[in-house]
């Protein structure tokens, strides 16, 4: 290390667009560097856990991280004192703990500083109090690490062998994929049950309301054919009704809290279509710094990855004078709302909310990006609605009867006041209760019935998951982390376990094969509750300080009887490739899909002999404007997309920017789509240099961005 003379400390935290933010606020006297994340990790090469000597991992450094690591030795050489600032989770720890081990730091001396929020007043308060590593949070992360290794390094192998190359397993994404399974097993199993409802359309001379058929003054309306519904409704025509009782009331609908993590995907999911991976990516680069204009770097919202809903004196503080100064006095509660935990949350963080409020969505809208803009407001609106005034409600019920005894009840709501909703709406998996007019009436009113509308319905099958539903269904059931949730989905879908349809997921053949082979044979490991108990037992590592060696031990013995009762029970199963309507253009068989580390492709099914493989084709409805051909969308080595004409090499038009069948109006020259994400303006614009014309078009939706 440095002498007394050095003249800056040396701050390591994980990302350079973090390591950018905070340089600016710290100024002279301290370099920040960046250690892109995990330094180190176990080898990929072999499952690096030595289960003889009680478990302990074998850590080497991550390929690419050699160059950084040098400059970062070199940097802290020169250093009067080295300050580990990675994130604050156990993630982060972790990190901090390897960093110092490669450093020849003293994981006990006063080197760790953490904060929830990229400010400079967060920034400053953390480096006046700096800690030593919590062993206990690293001790978390390595069970955690080695657990999901040994699960995922003894299993995967035997499916490998068994079933097919490129599979894996693992102690979250397994049950995860049976959660889905499940679900669609009982959609098949569904039997629809036949029902009828009656709506009855009555007047009491100035207004008209429906009410619905609910029965008889000695039993309740159970329908269940068209013969009885017509049955019904020709005894309902027969009677006079009248008002026999209305009941009104107040309704208040309390504000939702601010953001978890998982409620944020599951909101973000619902509200602007994203998924939960491109939910953690854009609250990533809201959360490390956005360079607003005027401004600098700003990091715009707390830490992203918390399951707790509390806010800080601070953020509470700013939340209520906002709302005072920009909403009457009625929008704000005498007393800050406080929200209830769900069980076994960790509070150690914040909820996620906006770091300063004064930045509001429309003052920083032309420095981000459509993307960010939207997820930046969905936290903003969220958490200030967080601090609001209920909305009201009143509600009307009103029951009919009819002089033979026929029932009919009409039920109603009308918002009075708006409160929290002036300002954010919860999104809603199912459609929302809509608001209705109350008719004016009272007991004993003579009311006329106009019409009867019978109507045929038949029940309905579980729902399939959306990414948001299985998140909260994971968060309820206590499978994975906040952290998880996201990566979790995202490998299920790239092993080809599921697939996407619309929003839904739905099982592949091949994850049901999997999951029914995992259920067989490692009923443990895919059970629910089993991995929810491990979850409980992994987080005393944390809070109790339990030796994290015997936490493994415990699980490793049944889980190692298992593996040896599966490597003689599983016998090989050939899962057959779905065969395309495209021939291979070497040997003419009908191409497969396959699942590749980049999703799927086609390949021909007569391997080895014939190694041809092809991108699967997708077109955009334009043509090629030196040919007419159709228009593919194309990815260069390096993973960008550009489109290119369907003839090539005959034809050799390509364009990066999207092409559109619009020509120009002034120099009749091709014309291609412009998106400017920060005005969220789309722009048809001429590709003649000398023109350059444009026009601007709809705005894409969020479907269409995705």
């Amino acid at each position: 290390m440095a002498t007394a003379a050095s003249k800056y400390k040396l701050v390591i935290v994980e990302s350079p667009a973090k390591a950018k933010t905070i340089g600016k606020f710290l100024g002279r006297g301290y370099k920040v560097e960046a250690c892109n994340g995990h330094v180190r990790d176990l080898p990929k090469s072999q499952i690096g856990v030595d289960v003889e000597r009680n478990f302990e991992p074998r850590y080497i450094t991550i390929r690419g991280r050699g160059e950084i690591l040098d400059r970062i030795r070199k940097e802290a050489r020169g250093a009067s004192k080295v300050i580990l600032a990675t994130d604050p989770d156990r993630e982060g720890e972790a990190i901090s703990w390897h960093l110092a081990n490669i450093l020849k730091i003293d994981p006990a001396s006063n080197c760790r500083v953490e904060f929830h929020e990229i400010t400079s007043q967060a920034i400053k308060a953390a480096m006046k109090k700096p800690r030593p590593i919590n062993l206990q949070l690293v001790d978390a992360q390595q069970a955690r690490r080695v657990l999901d290794r040994l699960v995922g390094y003894k299993i995967s192998p035997l499916l490998w062998a068994k079933v097919r190359k490129g599979l894996s397993a693992g102690r979250v994404q397994s049950v995860a994929t049976r959660m889905i399974v499940d679900r669609e097993a009982e959609i098949d199993a569904f039997v629809p049950q036949e029902y009828w409802t009656i709506t009855g359309e009555f007047s009491d001379g100035a207004q008209k309301f429906n009410a619905k058929y609910v029965g008889s003054s000695d039993e309740k309306a159970d329908i269940t054919s068209e013969r009885q519904a017509s049955d019904a409704v020709a005894a309902l025509r027969s009677q006079a009704y009248a008002v026999a009782a209305v009941k009104t009331g107040e309704r208040r609908k309390n504000p939702p809290p601010p953001f978890t993590t998982s409620n944020l995907q599951q909101e973000a999911v619902r509200k602007l279509s994203f998924t939960t991976k491109k939910t953690m990516q854009v609250a990533q680069m809201l959360y490390e710094g956005v360079d607003i204009e005027g401004e600098g770097t700003v990091g715009l919202i707390s830490y992203i990855r918390t399951d707790s809903t509390r806010l800080s004196d601070e953020a509470l503080s700013a939340a209520r004078e906002y709302i005072a100064q920009n909403y009457p006095p009625e929008y704000l509660p005498t007393q800050p709302n406080v929200y209830k935990g769900r069980k076994n949350a960790q509070d150690a963080h914040e909820a996620i909310r906006p770091t300063y409020a004064r930045y509001t969505p429309e003052l920083v809208k032309s420095s981000l990006t459509r993307d960010q803009y939207r997820l930046y407001k969905l936290i903003y609106d969220r958490t200030l609605a967080s601090q609001m005034t209920p909305a009201v409600y009143q509600t009307l019920s009103v029951e009919l009867a009819g002089e033979k005894g026929a029932s009919f009840r009409f039920g109603g709501t009308k918002k009075t006041f708006a409160g929290f909703t002036v300002l954010y709406e919860e999104g809603q998996d199912e459609p929302a209760e809509k608001e209705t007019a109350l008719p004016a009436v009272k007991a004993g009113d003579g009311v006329t019935m106009r019409e009867l509308t019978p109507e045929q319905h038949f029940t309905q099958p579980p729902p399939r998951y959306t990414e948001a539903s299985l998140v909260r269904a994971m968060e309820e059931k206590g499978i994975g982390r906040p952290s998880t949730y996201a990566p979790t989905i995202t490998t299920i879908l790239a092993r080809g376990y599921v697939e996407r349809e619309n929003k839904a997921l739905v099982p592949t053949e091949l994850g049901v094969l999997v999951t029914d082979m995992m259920t067989e044979n490692f009923s443990s490991i895919v059970d629910m509750q089993f991995t929810a108990d491990m979850e409980e037992e992994l987080d005393t590592v944390e809070e109790e300080g339990k030796d994290w060696h015997e936490v493994i031990g415990r699980f490793y013995e049944p889980f190692s009887e298992q593996l040896e009762q599966a490597e003689k029970n599983i016998e090989k199963v050939e899962v057959k490739d779905e065969v395309s309507d495209i021939p291979c253009d070497k040997c003419g068989a009908m191409m497969v899909y396959k699942m590749g580390r980049f999703g799927r492709f086609l390949a021909c099914p007569n391997f080895p002999a014939c190694r041809n493989t092809m991108p699967i084709i997708q077109t955009i409805d334009a043509h090629c404007p030196k040919c007419g051909g159709a228009i593919l969308v194309r990815n260069t080595k390096r993973g960008r997309v550009f489109y290119g004409c369907e003839k090539y090499p005959e034809c050799d038009f390509t364009s990066w920017d999207m092409p559109v069948d619009d020509k120009c109006e002034l120099c009749g020259s091709p014309m291609v789509r412009k998106v400017d994400r920060k005005k969220d303006i789309t722009w048809h614009v001429c590709t003649n240099e000398n023109c350059k014309h444009r026009v601007q078009v709809e705005t894409p939706s969020a479907e269409e961005e995705e």
